[in-house]
């Protein structure tokens, strides 16, 4: 976990010097007389601006992720997931779709409870989809935080 926050502190500090460097340049093209680069100043101002939003954003969820991820440990939830591997070691296609089938079917059962959706993000996951992973993983942080309100 520490390692973790370190690396993150690291590419954020990298990530504001280069909205810093990208920044200048941008100012300095806001000087110029032709208003084609003026243009193109403003532009490039624009990149930080969404960067620093995106940054946010992500952040934002990779905490709101961690969060049930510790309430889950905490509640003493069995999360040790038993999917069979190759001898590589990487995850088999095949059992991951099985967990899938299984965890997406608990959440038809009970689509209100985030433990569910959290769960099934995990499969998505494994099952290597990254898109629906998130998505999942975005529905339980909302059930979860308004079961919390």
């Amino acid at each position: 976990m520490v390692r973790a926050r370190a690396t993150v502190a690291v590419l954020l500090a990298a990530l504001a010097v280069y909205f810093v460097l990208i920044g200048v340049r941008g100012i300095s093209l806001l000087g110029e007389r032709q208003w084609s680069l003026k243009a193109f100043g403003v532009a490039v101002l624009a990149l930080p601006l969404v960067g620093v939003w995106v940054v946010v954003a992500e952040v934002r969820f990779g905490r709101a992720a961690q969060r049930l991820t510790d309430e889950l440990g905490s509640a003493g939830a069995d999360r040790a997931v038993d999917v069979p591997r190759r001898p590589s070691g990487r995850i088999d296609r095949a059992g991951a779709d099985a967990l899938f089938a299984v965890q997406r079917a608990e959440v038809q059962a009970d689509p209100a409870d985030w433990r569910r959706w959290y769960r099934l993000a995990e499969a998505y996951d494994l099952a290597g989809d990254r898109r629906r992973a998130r998505e999942a993983m975005r529905t339980a942080i909302e059930r979860h935080d308004s079961n919390a309100a």
